[in-house]
């Protein structure tokens, strides 16, 4: 009867598993440009969101996306160079009482935006917005130049007892691949 039990919750976590892993979070839209003055970035994660995730997040806990950004100037015959190194971080926390999403952005120095729509924060989470990557000024025209970015769901911190109660949650922890975008100067 235990054997049973055991195999049968065996396969019930296999299963949700596999059904959260089938869903792979990836880049899109990525646009690289620039004013005047600085080297701008664009990019949206896609795949991120999983039924469980939204739960969570409707639940009150807070959800934090982390985002990597490269800047190298490639070189033939050396290593590259790196450029810029940033790390960006997307929060979302949801107030059951006031029935809004607070969303800070790191980019944008963690001011606050408060919406009340869902589909509106999950764009906001997902979107990295004309960031600026580096400094005109430290490019030479002429040179050939690599952008790389990722995305991942940093791990959810819950009380201590909670993590035996919803162990499940981190089945829906994600991390996009690199993806470069090459581009002369």
């Amino acid at each position: 009867m235990k054997k049973a039990i055991i195999g049968i919750l065996t396969v019930l976590l296999l299963q949700i598993t596999t059904d959260v892993s089938a869903q792979t979070a990836y880049l899109s839209d990525i646009v690289v440009t620039n004013t005047r003055d600085h080297l701008l970035l664009y990019f949206t994660v896609n795949g991120c969101f999983t039924p469980e995730m939204n739960a969570a997040i409707d639940s009150g806990i807070e959800t934090t996306f982390t985002f990597f950004v490269k800047l190298y100037e490639k070189r033939r015959l050396l290593w590259n160079r790196e450029l810029a190194d940033l790390v960006l971080y997307h929060h979302i926390k949801y107030d059951n009482l006031k029935g809004t999403y607070e969303i800070r952005l790191s980019e944008e120095n963690g001011k606050k935006a408060t919406v009340n729509n869902f589909a509106q924060a999950k764009k906001l989470m997902a979107d990295v917005v004309a960031l600026k990557v580096a400094p005109m000024d430290k490019m030479t025209k002429g040179k050939s130049y690599q952008v790389q970015m990722k995305a991942q769901l940093d791990e959810i911190k819950l009380p201590f007892y909670l993590h035996h109660v919803l162990f499940f949650l981190s089945l829906w922890n994600f991390a996009t691949d690199w993806y470069a975008v090459d581009f002369k100067y």
